[in-house]
């Protein structure tokens, strides 16, 4: 007996963009939204301060250290992890809500946090972003001044250590200097083979 014809269906993939500080995450992902991508992104919450420029639901969701911890204790936050004194968290409701609709997610976080989302969500799909050279991410490191002294020393350090987590990712996009539009191609060139797979990744919150 022959079984009908059927293409795969098609799963909406959580995705990880993770990568050193420095890398330029929020640029790739500012550029995918102005691209109107048809992906949720997630908008991460954090205790820390909001800094010049930065949009409160755009950005981040800024909320008080006791609102972080009660969202802790509710369990309500799909990852979290303290990043240079600062706490960041993922909100679970967002996350659940836009996969529901059919939506790929896409997540920000740190090297760190993208270890605990694959080990609770092994389908889950993890990009790791960087630069050209360790010289180059040092360089824009200095270059950003959101650090002095110390606290530079330690976020160059940080990001030596989270480089050599690479194999722990699914794929790897350099975003070179200048090259923010490849990137971006390159990024949802990945997105797209994704959705071709066979076997889909299916992750189930």
């Amino acid at each position: 007996m022959t079984h009908p014809f059927q293409l795969p269906s098609r799963h909406p993939l959580l995705i990880v963009i993770s990568g050193p500080s420095g890398v330029g995450k929020d640029s790739v992902l500012n550029e995918m939204q102005a691209r109107g991508a048809n992906i949720h992104f997630v908008v991460t919450a954090t205790d820390r301060p909001m800094r010049p420029g930065e949009v409160d639901g755009k950005d981040y969701f800024f909320i008080t250290s006791d609102e972080f911890a009660e969202m802790i204790e509710q369990d309500e936050l799909l990852e979290y992890a303290n990043v240079y004194g600062d706490y960041k968290g993922i909100p679970k409701q967002q996350v659940r809500q836009a996969m529901a609709s059919g939506k790929d997610v896409v997540m920000r976080i740190d090297v760190q946090g993208a270890a605990t989302i694959k080990s609770m969500y092994p389908e889950a799909l993890l990009i790791f972003l960087t630069t050209e050279t360790e010289e180059e991410l040092t360089q824009r490191l200095i270059e950003r001044k959101t650090d002095t002294g110390k606290g530079l020393k330690l976020r160059i350090a940080t990001a030596r250590k989270e480089l050599q987590r690479l194999p722990e990712f699914d794929y790897c996009v350099v975003n070179a200097d200048g090259a923010l539009g490849q990137t971006v191609a390159a990024i949802q060139a990945i997105i797209d083979s994704e959705h071709m797979r066979v076997n889909p990744r299916n992750v189930t919150l």
